[in-house]
């Protein structure tokens, strides 16, 4: 029997029902598909039961990737990496259909990694992607909840998000001491252009550093209280960063790089 790593935050799907989801969340019949942690490899056996055209999975741990080379043969492509190391663009010339059950440790690393990497041409399909419920709650949270931060106006910048599911610990084994919940992440047509991602962790990264406070001291401190960008914008700096709407993050970061060109 395999035995799960803490150091690799691994907990393997072991619910049909749940894995049954997963697969039907995107059409992969003949798609290029890309799984994130196979692990012992369940999910790994339902995508190849819905005839992908090709399926590569990326798995860290060694002995998972031996095992899992030892029970599909050449039915796989598998990559032995940390998948923070892999160049996901570079896997197909094609867009693919991703699916993870993404390590709870580094799933926001992961997830920040691809959004940032984004190029106007999508490598990907659609995400079909597991989290802690907290996390995904952050993802998906709308402006003015307790939830809503950096990680919603990143995520929410080029991507439509909608949540398919709660899951509970009984579907994992070892059994988590959370709820997860799996999320379905497709391409934005319309999104406002931003030069650098980078200027979009910064913002965000500065308004929601005190995020109890007025908005007045991080709008100074990026636009050194420019009256021309908070009448365009109709921005009160009385509010707090989070009763500001996603859009207005994003036409904050592009007034700073328009400042800054």
């Amino acid at each position: 029997m395999i035995k799960a790593k803490k150091s690799l935050g691994q907990n393997f799907l072991i619910d049909n029902n749940i894995l049954d989801k997963i697969v039907n969340a995107a059409p992969i019949e003949n798609k290029n598909v890309i799984e994130i942690g196979p692990g012992t490899g369940k999910l790994t056996s339902f995508i190849l039961k819905k005839k992908p055209k090709k399926l590569t999975v990326i798995e860290k741990d060694n002995y998972l990737a031996k095992n899992l080379e030892n029970d599909f043969k050449k039915k796989i492509n598998i990559i032995n990496d940390d998948i923070l190391d892999v160049d996901e663009t570079k896997l197909f010339k094609e867009k693919a259909i991703v699916f993870g059950n993404l390590p709870y440790n580094i799933s926001t690393e992961i997830l920040s990694k691809w959004i940032i990497n984004i190029k106007d041409n999508f490598w990907f399909e659609c995400l079909v992607l597991m989290f802690q419920k907290e996390v995904a709650d952050r993802i998906i949270a709308e402006f003015n909840t307790s939830s809503y931060g950096r990680l919603s106006i990143i995520c929410n910048w080029k991507l439509n998000i909608k949540k398919i599911c709660d899951i509970k610990p009984e579907a994992f084994s070892p059994k988590p001491k959370i709820d997860s919940s799996l999320l379905f992440f497709y391409p934005k047509k319309n999104f406002v252009k931003i030069k650098d991602p980078n200027n979009l962790e910064k913002v965000t990264r500065i308004f929601f550093n005190q995020r109890r406070k007025m908005l007045k001291k991080p709008f100074n401190q990026l636009f050194n209280g420019d009256q021309r960008i908070l009448n365009k914008l109709k921005i009160d700096l009385n509010l707090r960063p989070q009763n500001l709407s996603l859009e207005k993050y994003y036409e904050l970061v592009s007034e700073y790089e328009n400042l800054r060109s």
